[in-house]
């Protein structure tokens, strides 16, 4: 059995143990598209079809609306059994390694390493530079379904430590003992008014790392040496991290950005702005 390197692993890395047997590939691709009008939401697209059309040979698709996420009509951490039933329907068991990828930012692919290891599950990387760079490179690709995913079996174990809820936030901005870290665009980080969420603002103490500003322009994660000065305030806090966005995607990605500068005392608030702005008794800083 060869060993996953983790969080990410490069095209070459895949290509060569691409035909693992204990290797799960997970296409996690969700698109989304920006609010139609004022006072509008952004919508959501799960990118089963799209996988069907063309996808990288032995991939399953990961159906983080319908399956890998709560029944509440957002990207909600699961709870464990249903989780479990999920992964186990994609062949992920105890004893095999996952590699995820998307066709977007890495975001829906990072989604999905945090929730495998917010279950105790550590032999999971995504694909640096997603299905783009795979393509780029004249890799394979098929629209020849996956075979069913063999019998698998799945325990979960909780690591709450990995999760930071809304009493847990409002007790980093009253008492500190963690940094929190938004990893919305700056626009949205000085918002003084918004149409995505119920109130404009950040999380009073917040510090911005846009998800995005982590790429190159292959799309790849940049080097530890290129993410670290835009981590340079984050890293100067000897606390626990706790990363939000909107709603908990790309939140994942400076998640994983941290863990790549070698931060294990991280954790993704799950809530983020969908629980906290909907909320008009929890503080917000605006401008």
């Amino acid at each position: 059995m060869s060993t996953l390197p983790t969080p990410l692993v490069s095209t070459d890395w895949l290509a060569e143990h691409l035909d693992d047997a204990d290797l799960r590939l997970l296409d996690a691709t969700i698109f989304l598209a920006p609010p139609a009008g004022p006072g509008a939401d952004w919508t959501q697209e799960r990118g089963d079809a799209a996988h069907a059309q063309e996808h990288i040979p032995g991939s399953r698709y990961a159906d983080l609306v319908s399956e890998l996420s709560a029944d509440d009509g957002w990207f909600t951490r699961p709870e464990a059994d249903a989780f479990k039933a999920a992964v186990e329907r994609l062949g992920v068991g105890d004893d095999a390694k996952v590699v995820v990828y998307d066709r977007a930012a890495s975001m829906w692919a990072a989604r999905v390493w945090w929730l495998l290891r917010s279950y105790g599950f550590d032999a999971v990387a995504v694909l640096d530079g997603g299905f783009a760079r795979w393509k780029a490179e004249g890799r394979p690709t098929t629209a020849e379904p996956t075979p069913e995913a063999p019998a698998a079996s799945f325990t979960p174990r909780d690591r709450p430590e990995l999760v930071a809820d809304r009493d847990q936030v409002l007790a980093a901005v009253n008492d500190g003992g963690a940094c929190l870290i938004n990893s919305l665009t700056a626009e949205d980080f000085t918002a003084t008014s918004t149409d995505r969420y119920a109130r404009p603002g950040r999380i009073p103490g917040s510090l911005n790392v846009p998800v995005f500003d982590l790429l190159a322009e292959d799309g790849t994660f940049r080097s530890p040496e290129q993410l670290r000065p835009l981590f340079a305030d984050v890293l100067a806090r000897d606390e626990r991290k706790i990363t939000y966005c909107g709603g908990g995607i790309a939140a994942t990605g400076d998640a994983l950005a941290l863990y790549l500068l070698g931060e294990t005392d991280v954790a993704v608030y799950d809530g983020s702005l969908r629980e906290w702005a909907g909320d008009e008794a929890l503080p917000l800083e605006v401008g």
